[in-house]
């Protein structure tokens, strides 16, 4: 498995090709969720083997955004498939990164101990400090695309996610969940006012 170069070979066409009104799913995010991949899978103790199927399903989870938003997890799982056996990965090793992919689909609904891991990577920054900078992203991304149209309309979207989300690993309840739920209550008093 030639890992590093499977990393630089989707990061490198993200960083050429994807659309500049991304300003949320982009190559910044998607390292972003790497990081906070790597970190729980070692939190969790899995093994050395599971963790680089994990990164590289972290390196290519939002990789369908190149094609557009729609079923991007899909499209993220055909990029996988074509690119991932000039890298030496299985059929087995790819079906468990597909399988990690469209674990990030919301709602999110993990089968597996990597899978949910992968889930809770990416939305790492739910129950960060960094929540509000990376929230202003995805609210313009999401103006972008007239799916919202005002704060209050982005705030009352982020409460009903904030409310139905739930982390899925010890270390990501132990390590993010109360941070979170003080957000929830930042955004409600900001309805309120």
């Amino acid at each position: 498995m030639q890992f590093e170069q499977a990393g630089k070979y989707i990061i490198d066409k993200l960083s050429k090709e994807l659309p500049a009104h991304l300003t949320y799913h982009s190559v910044e995010h998607v390292l972003d969720v790497y990081a906070a991949a790597e970190q729980i899978g070692k939190y969790e103790g899995i093994s050395a083997v599971d963790m680089k199927l994990l990164l590289t399903a972290a390196w290519y989870h939002d990789s369908g955004f190149l094609k557009g938003a729609r079923d991007h997890e899909e499209e993220s799982c055909r990029i996988a498939k074509k690119a991932l056996p000039d890298f030496g990965y299985t059929d087995a090793d790819i079906e468990k990164i597909c399988g990690m992919i469209m674990a990030t689909k919301i709602p999110q609904a993990p089968q597996s101990h990597l899978e949910e891991i992968l889930a809770d990577a990416d939305l790492d920054y739910l129950g960060r400090s960094d929540f509000f900078s990376i929230g202003d992203k995805l609210y313009n991304e999401l103006s972008a695309f007239g799916i919202v149209h005002n704060a209050d309309e982005w705030n009352q979207l982020q409460v009903r996610f904030l409310e139905n989300h739930h982390y899925f690993t010890k270390s990501a309840i132990t390590s993010r969940q109360q941070k979170k739920e003080e957000h929830l209550q930042q955004v409600k008093a900001k309805l309120k006012s």
